[in-house]
Order: C-alpha cells, then structure tokens, then sequence
C-alpha cells in the first residue's frame, strides 16, 4: 500500500514541476516579471520538496 501512495505522491510532484515550468516559462515569455517571481518561487518549493523525499527529478528544470 505505502508503495502506491509514495507512486502517486511522485508523480504528482512532477506534474506539478512540470506545470510550473510551463507557467514560469509562459510568465518570461510574455514579460510578466512578478509573475515569473512567483513561479519561480514556486519551482524552487517543489524541487526543495522533491529533494526532500528522494524524488529525481531529472532534467525538467527551467
């Protein structure tokens, strides 16, 4: 059981980084710079928290 939950845990947090570097890449993109401020805030959180729990999150960074 713990297995899956961890499994779900994961992959949530990717689909979250990979969300959120979509969204910080739009924000640049579109000159939006307190925008970008938050996402990359955000990127930063989610790969603190990945790190925390052993997730590799591989090259998906911005």
């Amino acid at each position: 059981m713990r297995g899956r939950i961890m499994d779900a845990f994961t992959a949530g947090l990717l689909q979250r980084i990979k969300t959120t570097e979509s969204d910080l890449t739009r924000a640049r993109e579109d000159g939006d710079d307190f925008l970008a401020d938050v996402e990359q805030g955000e990127l930063d959180d989610l790969h603190r928290l990945a790190a925390e729990h052993g997730v590799e999150i591989g090259a998906t960074s911005v």
